[in-house]
């Protein structure tokens, strides 16, 4: 073995993904994100959650496939066909189709709910005081697991 990665392990993310690892199916964390605003003209669909909540790690930036900031699913945590947070500011996220997949916008409405997988989910993690467990397609909250901070 020449090298562990204990905290990716217990959620996975889009890296991992990319590499093998895993399939975005077996990604365990989302960040919930509502619609705040739209842009039709620039194909853009704007959400609360920019690089503050996801983490600004373009990790699949150097990969086959670029993920942007995330892919977007709805709330219940079905992917949207080829639909990312393509770009964030600290607060604000564009979400757009993948450039060139021939994709739609999905029709969401100002305060719709989507989940966002991310890039990396120990540093999106590390952005956000708890973690909301919920189980599979539910959005009903099971439990709330505190994190700690400090290495």
């Amino acid at each position: 073995m020449t090298e562990v990665r204990a905290g990716v392990f217990v959620f996975f993310d889009l890296v991992m993904a990319g590499i093998g690892i895993c399939q975005i199916d077996d990604i365990a964390i989302s960040v919930l994100a509502t619609v705040i605003g739209h842009q039709r003209e620039k194909g853009w669909i704007l959400v609360d959650a920019g690089w503050m909540a996801m983490s600004q790690d373009r990790g699949t930036s150097r990969q086959e496939v670029n993920q942007g900031y995330g892919v977007v699913c709805d709330s219940r945590g079905r992917l949207f066909d080829n639909i990312i947070l393509a770009d964030a500011n600290q607060e604000h996220g564009i979400i757009k189709v993948r450039r060139g997949s021939g994709a739609t916008l999905p029709e969401l409405k100002i305060g719709d709910r989507v989940r966002i997988l991310p890039n990396h989910a120990c540093a999106t993690g590390a952005q956000h005081r708890s973690y909301h467990v919920v189980r599979g397609a539910s959005d009903a909250v099971e439990g709330e697991w505190q994190r700690f901070g400090g290495w």
